[in-house]
């Protein structure tokens, strides 16, 4: 421990001039302790909405850098704001980029001599993996500053423009910086089938689509560890359920959350990457309604890691600052040939429409109100006999989606690829991808207690507006698709760019 030699002052000094020397000497060491012991203060660099941001640490021996939401009323996370604090000395470091770091020091421990200093300093994994990240969030920063409703950025595929982008600039460059630089580890332990796949034609579909899409291993994962920014845990609670429910058998979600921890235990005890970061630097996907409580049964996964769920419920513990909120879609054919578009807005004849079962209190209570009641507003529980779901839906101006059991519901997709305008109406739900697109220009909120006034409300939207929103609808369509091969800005893409997202606002 370092401690200060005593004060030795002259003999000459007099009683006066030792009792002012230590009025200055003790003020100034306690601020040198002060600004030692608590260091920079964050600062807020970048967001995608217009709430402030808090950080706080969570984790046990390192400091897990996140944030908290000022705003009581905004019910999701601006893009991401960074720590300057965060960046390490790679940053400053004249003429290197992020891939010559990678090049020249890939292996533990390399060394590195300052030329100016003759000092060799050794920069281990985890401080070449946030050079990754500091520089991107740098790049990111500077593109949140120009406001303009059209990204910048050349893109030969598709460039971000208007109101459906809460910043399109920033979010055109985090897209590309996570092309250019995202890792994606894939833990090889786990057998088929529980592991390392999914459904892929169900209402589960986006899980095992996304799974094979990780597995395939074409985009974004690496064979080497190492180098991974992030580490992908390829369990399907799905087909968990599948093979380990027992109807009327002991607790089998137990038997589930139980397989996860034994699960989160292996590949803990073969790699360090796990308990390195308490799992924050780790995620899981879950389409399930049981995903969220299967996580509960090991604390940092549920508490530190990315959980990218479909049952996006804030008040079951849904985190929109660290979890990702996953799009529910009922796939019944490995395509969407035929299921997306539909006609123009003037061929319309339904103001709005919604059939499905009663399922949950919020649906009973539409089903209360208008079910059989109303010429424009359609509710069914069954669809009258020679009506086709899908016709229904394209025939909409406004499709309603409340939320059944769980908040998530499939018809804000089948919604969005019909060109409908989705009604939204549920408690506590955060829509898929809300740190990057506004859902107000193409969404229509609904508060529960407002049921009764869905079609003032909808009568109250301007035909004007209306077209603008149905217009958006078809220009957003593009992130919600499903696409086999992936394509650029499609809804892989979309997933992979939300958990880059999070592991940007994070220092390990």
């Amino acid at each position: 421990m370092w401690c200060p030699k005593k004060l030795q002052l002259p003999s000459c000094l007099s009683s006066f001039s030792y009792t002012l020397a230590f009025l200055i000497f003790i003020p100034l060491v306690l601020v040198l302790v002060l600004v030692c012991t608590l260091g920079p203060q964050s600062s807020y660099v970048l967001s995608f909405s217009s709430s402030s941001w808090t950080w706080r640490s969570v984790g046990l021996l390192r400091s897990l850098t996140s944030y908290e939401e000022k705003d009581q009323h905004l019910q999701v996370v601006g893009l991401v704001t960074f720590n300057n604090s965060a960046k390490d000395s790679f940053s400053n470091r004249p003429g290197e980029g992020v891939e010559d770091i990678w090049k020249d020091e890939m292996n533990e421990g390399e060394k590195h001599r300052n030329e100016t200093t003759g000092i060799v300093k050794r920069y281990n994994r985890l401080e070449r993996v946030e050079a990754i990240l500091a520089k991107a969030r740098s790049s990111i920063r500077e593109a949140a500053r120009n406001g303009s409703m059209i990204s910048n950025h050349e893109d030969p595929d598709y460039v971000p423009q208007g109101p459906i982008y809460r910043n399109t600039n920033a979010f055109h460059r985090s897209y590309l910086e996570m092309e250019k630089k995202f890792k994606i580890y894939v833990y090889e332990e786990g057998e088929l089938p529980i592991f390392h796949n999914g459904p892929c034609r169900s209402i589960y579909s986006t899980e095992g689509r996304f799974i094979y899409e990780m597995e395939k291993g074409n985009m974004y994962r690496t064979k080497n560890p190492d180098e991974a920014l992030v580490y992908f845990l390829p369990f399907s609670v799905v087909v968990m359920v599948r093979y380990l429910y027992v109807s009327g058998g002991p607790d089998s979600r137990h038997v589930i959350g139980r397989t996860v921890a034994d699960y989160i235990h292996v590949i803990s005890s073969r790699h360090s990457f796990w308990n390195t970061s308490l799992g924050a630097d780790h995620f899981m996907l879950s389409c399930h309604d049981w995903g969220p409580h299967t996580t509960s049964y090991v604390p940092h996964l549920f508490n530190n890691s990315i959980r990218v769920l479909c049952n996006a419920n804030t008040t079951e513990g849904f985190n929109p600052q660290k979890d990702v909120s996953l799009p529910e879609i009922n796939l019944k054919t490995d395509d969407t040939i035929g299921i997306i578009g539909g006609p123009s807005p003037s061929r319309r004849s339904i103001l709005a429409f919604f059939a499905g079962g009663l399922h949950g209190a919020i649906r009973n209570n539409l089903m209360q109100q208008w079910k059989g009641k109303d010429q424009d507003v359609l509710v069914y529980e069954e669809l009258p006999s020679g009506e086709s779901y899908e016709s229904m839906l394209k025939n909409s101006k406004f499709c309603l989606c409340p939320s059944g059991y769980e908040v998530a519901s499939p018809r804000v997709v089948e919604a969005i690829y019909a060109e409908c305008v989705p009604v939204l109406i549920s408690d506590g739900y955060v829509p898929p991808f809300s740190d990057v697109l506004n859902w107000n220009a193409f969404s229509v909120k609904v508060a529960v207690e407002d049921i009764p006034n869905i079609k003032k409300i909808l009568m109250s939207i301007s035909q004007t507006q209306y077209l603008r929103m149905q217009r958006r609808v078809k220009q957003v369509q593009r992130h919600f698709v499903m696409n086999g091969p992936s394509k650029r800005f499609d809804l892989f893409h979309m997933i992979v760019h939300s958990i880059w997202l999070r592991r940007l606002n994070i220092r390990v």
